[in-house]
């Protein structure tokens, strides 16, 4: 019942925002996330992918002027990854928008839509909470009115103080140095939910865009409930020849998914940005939970393919 407002809410606060909501293919070409593992099956005598997010599609909506474009649904990676907070298959609530000035456009909707399934969560399904808290003790989510954003480089110096080795400084985040940054942040600011800018570009996606003014960097965030990832997004790269320098520079093979994606590019298409969200992960945090299989009705893991 909780994924369900979740997704209730989620649905409300983007259409109210102005955003369509597409439905893009789970059997695939090619793989959608570097870096992530995938599943892969017989097509007619070919091999196909099970999507690892809607990514490549929702861009190539925001080339043909659908300015802005969400979709809850499956999502899968095959990674034997056996810890309290991970799946094979879980549920993406995902988003795109294009972006007039700059990206911090999608951070505003993403803490508006947040913020919306936080306070009507406590009022319209109090009841539902009273149950399950009487199981698992949680607080509500606190969050600010504004977005709370750190960047990267007061993420590396408070991590330095809690006593972690944070090395060239461009290595990504261990769970305990999230879970340590989450609470110096519930010190500082008083709040559960934060965004983290600035991520180093070695550690994200071939379609994100680089920082400017630092291309070691990049225009991408995550967002953390009590001190746990929800939520990855970025700006995206928007020129063609960019992203293929980038996706060449990873060792990426460009196959025919690859080709579209970039070709859906030179016809133009607006500066966007957006983020995805694992549902189930966003529900375990929320509630308190002690694992991510508890808020899955049924879970898909390295060792569970049933019932």
């Amino acid at each position: 019942r909780v994924q369900s407002a979740i997704c209730q809410l989620f649905r409300e606060s983007l259409y109210s925002q102005g955003f369509v909501e597409i439905h893009t293919p789970k059997l695939i070409a090619g793989e959608s996330e570097s870096g992530a593992g995938v599943f892969t099956t017989d097509y007619f005598g070919t091999t196909a992918c099970l999507a690892q997010s809607p990514q490549l599609y929702k861009q190539m909506a925001i080339s043909s002027d659908l300015d802005r474009v969400f979709e809850i649904g499956p999502v899968f990676r095959a990674e034997n990854s056996n810890t309290r907070r991970h799946l094979c298959e879980f549920t993406g609530l995902d988003l795109e928008m294009a972006i007039n000035e700059h990206y911090m456009e999608t951070l505003e909707v993403v803490h508006n839509m947040f913020k919306h399934i936080f306070e009507n969560l406590e009022t319209r399904w109090a009841k539902e909470l009273e149950v399950i808290r009487t199981q698992y003790e949680s607080e509500p989510v606190t969050f600010t009115d504004e977005p709370c954003v750190l960047h990267w480089p007061e993420a590396m110096e408070i991590l330095k103080e809690k006593g972690f080795d944070m090395g060239d400084e461009l290595g990504d985040l261990t769970g305990a140095m999230e879970l340590a940054l989450g609470a110096a942040v519930k010190e500082k600011y008083c709040t559960d939910f934060f965004m983290l800018d600035k991520y180093p570009s070695n550690i994200r996606p071939f379609y994100t865009m680089p920082d400017p003014a630092d291309t070691r960097f990049s225009n991408s965030y995550d967002m953390f409930i009590r001190g746990q990832e929800i939520c990855s997004g970025a700006q995206r790269c928007h020129d063609p020849d960019l992203v293929t320098e980038i996706i060449n520079q990873k060792g990426i093979e460009i196959g025919d998914g690859l080709k579209t994606y970039i070709e859906s590019f030179r016809h133009g298409v607006s500066p966007h940005a957006g983020a995805g969200i694992g549902l189930e992960r966003v529900v375990f945090l929320y509630l308190g939970l002690d694992n991510v299989r508890k808020a899955s009705m049924f879970p898909r893991d390295p060792n569970r393919c049933a019932p």
